[in-house]
C-alpha cells in the first residue's frame, strides 16, 4: 500500500453560493435552519470528498450555530475548509454568510462536520494528512484535536 500524499487545505476548500427563496422559509420568514444544515452538508461532503478523493459520509455535525437568520431573497455563501483529519475521518468548517447587494457579509451560522472516506465496500479508508501552513490552521487544527477527544470521552468515536 502507498502512502497517502498530505493536502493543503487550499486544494479542497469549497465556496457555495445560494439565494433564499420561498420554498427554503419557515412560518416566521427566516431561512429554515434544517435547509441550511442540508446545504452545510453537502459542502462538507464535497470538501471532504476533494481531500479524500474517496466517497464520504457523515458521521456527526459537532457543532451547529446559528448567529443571525437569514431572510428570503438572500444571498447565502458557505465556505468549508478541512481543519482536522484523523486516520480515516476529516472535520470540515463550514461558515456561512448572509451577503447583501453591495457584497457586505454577515456571519450567520459555523459548524464542524465530521465525516469519513469510504472504500469500495464502504468501509473506512485511510486520508491524506493535511498541511497546515500559518497559525490560524494550526489553531483550527487544535480545537479540532480537542473536539475528537471530547467525542472519544462521549463514546462516540471516530478515528
Amino acid at each position: 500500500m502507498s502512502e497517502l500524499k498530505p493536502k493543503y487545505i487550499s486544494q479542497s476548500k469549497t465556496e457555495q453560493v445560494q439565494i433564499v427563496m420561498s420554498v427554503d422559509i419557515n412560518g416566521k420568514g427566516r431561512l429554515f435552519g434544517g435547509r441550511l444544515a442540508e446545504w452545510i452538508d453537502i459542502v462538507a461532503a464535497v470538501v471532504a470528498r476533494r481531500h479524500s478523493g474517496r466517497e464520504v459520509t457523515t458521521v456527526s455535525i459537532d457543532n451547529l450555530h446559528f448567529k443571525a437568520p437569514a431572510y428570503i431573497n438572500d444571498t447565502v455563501v458557505l465556505i468549508g475548509s478541512v481543519t482536522y483529519v484523523g486516520k480515516t475521518s476529516i472535520e470540515v468548517k463550514v461558515d456561512t454568510y448572509a451577503e447583501n447587494l453591495t457584497g457586505e457579509r454577515k456571519m450567520i451560522n459555523k459548524a464542524y462536520v465530521v465525516l469519513v472516506a469510504l472504500d469500495e465496500n464502504e468501509k473506512p479508508v485511510s486520508v491524506p494528512p493535511l498541511v497546515i501552513e500559518n497559525e490560524q490552521q494550526k489553531e483550527e487544527w487544535e480545537a479540532g484535536e480537542k473536539r475528537r477527544l471530547l467525542q472519544i470521552s462521549n463514546n462516540k468515536i471516530f478515528e
